[in-house]
């Protein structure tokens, strides 16, 4: 594999060293103060440390990325009294939209939308918890923003991103998305940034997920 670049961040007061790919997606990061490279997927792991080696020091240690601790998901809230577990599905929109002008009968909200498709995507994910998953709605990212829906489970943690599509034919071509006659929008994309910041906050390894609510029919 060619073409990885290593870009140098800082968090908590600690340097982290990120592996991407030219598209943007990370497969890996060195934490220099611990010494620790966590590798995404364990068959990049020499074109990985090829790309880290000039930047290593000392010895270091390879594995997947570890388990995020309590304290860990602590860090994507805001503020120190907050609780995600209440959080219902769109909690975020749903205190933008009750602050917002009544809706028009001319020029429909497209956010009202959204919360629609936030909601039932919701509460389809809440009955994995029977399964052994932990499901976070509305969470809130450091520097703003908020991923949709959050998953903590068997398979790891995932986060999922909205998109409101009832009875139009989805066409995907990555990482554009089509919702009928829209204009493209580059909803993976999107989807897997959420998932690298939700991932830079928890120090831990996070799929993106992009959940279609309501589509007639998808063309990959």
């Amino acid at each position: 594999m060619t073409g990885l670049r290593v870009t140098p961040t800082w968090r908590h007061g600690q340097e982290r060293l990120y592996v991407g790919m030219p598209d943007g997606r990370n497969i890996a990061w060195y934490d220099r103060d611990t010494g620790r490279i966590s590798l995404l997927f364990d068959e990049q792991r020499e074109a990985v440390l090829k790309a880290l080696r000039p930047f290593l020091t000392g010895e270091f240690t390879v594995g997947p990325p570890p388990v995020p601790s309590p304290a860990d998901f602590a860090l994507l809230t805001l503020h120190p009294d907050d609780d995600l577990a209440p959080n219902r599905p769109g909690e975020a929109l749903h205190a933008v939209l009750d602050g917002a002008a009544p809706p028009s009968r001319f020029r429909a909200d497209p956010r009202r939308n959204t919360l629609v498709a936030q909601q039932a995507l919701g509460e389809r994910l809440d009955g994995l918890e029977g399964a052994g998953w932990r499901v976070l709605h509305s969470v809130p990212l450091p520097g703003g923003g908020h991923i949709d829906h959050l998953l903590i489970g068997p398979a790891g943690l995932m986060t999922v991103r909205t998109l409101y599509v009832r009875k139009l034919r989805v066409r995907i071509a990555d990482p554009l998305v089509t919702a009928g006659r829209a204009e493209p929008q580059p909803q993976l994309r999107w989807a897997r940034r959420e998932a690298e910041r939700a991932s830079f906050a928890l120090a831990a390894a996070v799929r993106p997920v992009l959940g279609l609510v309501g589509a007639a029919r998808v063309e990959v």
